[in-house]
């Protein structure tokens, strides 16, 4: 009797199981390599693309903080921008009038983000679907709208807030190179935050609510209180990515916060994943690369546009995305990935159909 091989994924039913990985040798190969590309990357890469690795991001630690409120809580914001406005300007206050360090006040701009969005998530969060979108517009609105009339804030919307460069340890953000090790490192501990907090009792409320309220209600969880916690923690985020976007930049004005950046969120979420990490990172990166490649990369190939139609040619393929990805893949760039990942681990296997195996695994007609 003929037998044919089938490939079984390895599941891991604990969290000690994926911790292990690294400490398996290819775990470690992994980690390793990260992190001496992590080192190395400005030693190999001129200014102007280091740079837009730092825009990649810092677009990134905004898109993650977007997905644990959207793709793990089940929430939709469309006011993100305006909490990246708050952390943006958090940052340059504490450091023109404060004097804290650079570092400190781009950790306390992110909570004092957080804390903004409080003020709304009060009342947002006690509403669901559309309402509650309303809620986070409203929001996206009222910010933008108090940044551009507080001047004691903003110096007003005909001057440009400056953030001043620092040295931080070996570490000077008066250069590409050194915005780059702060900015991809808060990145990192970003997403290592993340993977812990959605492991954790929080996330796994996150979740509950997510897929059945009621349920989780039912359950002893604390709807109220675990979505507040979320909506807080998503903002922390983006009031971080706005605060790394000043430093970055050197110099801000509300007009770098609009309404199409908290929907660029959104899109980064779709395009690479929602309700993975990584997902987060592949849609920044999508989002962010893609103008640059329309901008730079066409005419390389002959191809030459008027900067009004490049803007439209923007508009179009990120629209033609989002709606590909949410027919055809609603799992993102992240899934495409796997399926070519598991694809080449097959290979030269072929997929069995789904009704060659019977649940009991015998095998059909093998009688």
């Amino acid at each position: 009797m003929a037998t044919t091989a089938v490939l079984r994924p390895q599941l891991r039913t604990s969290y000690r199981q994926e911790r292990s990985a690294l400490a398996s040798r290819a775990g470690r190969t992994r980690l390793a390599v990260v992190a001496g590309l992590f080192l190395a990357l400005p030693y190999l890469v001129g200014d102007y693309s280091l740079d837009l690795v730092n825009l990649v991001a810092v677009a990134a630690v905004a898109s993650i903080g977007v997905n644990i409120l959207t793709g793990y809580a089940g929430q939709l914001s469309v006011g993100h921008a305006a909490f990246a406005a708050v952390g943006a300007y958090g940052a340059v206050n504490l450091v023109g009038r404060a004097g804290l360090p650079l570092w400190a006040a781009v950790v306390v701009a992110a909570l004092i983000a957080g804390c903004a969005s409080l003020v709304f998530g009060l009342v947002a969060v006690r509403i669901r679907g559309l309402y509650l979108a309303i809620a986070t517009l409203a929001a996206q609105f009222v910010i933008v709208w108090v940044l551009n009339h507080w001047e004691w804030v903003t110096g007003g919307t005909q001057v440009a807030a400056s953030i001043p460069a620092e040295r931080i340890g070996p570490i000077d953000t008066g250069t590409v190179q050194g915005r780059y090790y702060l900015i991809v490192g808060f990145l990192l501990i970003c997403v290592v935050f993340a993977a812990n907090l959605l492991r954790s009792r929080c996330g796994r409320a996150f979740v509950a609510i997510r897929d059945h309220s009621l349920a989780a209600a039912g359950s002893g969880i604390s709807v109220f209180r675990y979505t507040l916690l979320a909506f807080f923690v998503s903002s922390c985020y983006a009031g971080l990515a706005g605060a790394l976007f000043a430093v970055n930049a050197g110099a801000i004005t509300p007009e770098f916060f609009p309404l199409s950046l908290s929907i660029s969120y959104i899109a980064m979420i779709i395009i690479g994943g929602v309700g993975t990490i990584a997902g987060g990172i592949w849609g920044a990166a999508f989002v962010t690369l893609l103008p640059v490649f329309l901008r730079d990369g066409l005419p390389v190939l002959g191809i030459e546009l008027t900067s009004e139609l490049v803007a439209n040619l923007q508009l179009v393929l990120f629209g033609a995305a989002i709606l590909v990805f949410l027919v055809a893949e609603p799992g993102g760039l992240v899934q495409l990935a796997r399926r070519l990942r598991d694809r080449v681990a097959r290979w030269p296997y072929r997929t069995p159909a789904p009704d060659a195996y019977l649940l009991d695994g015998n095998e059909r007609g093998s009688r």
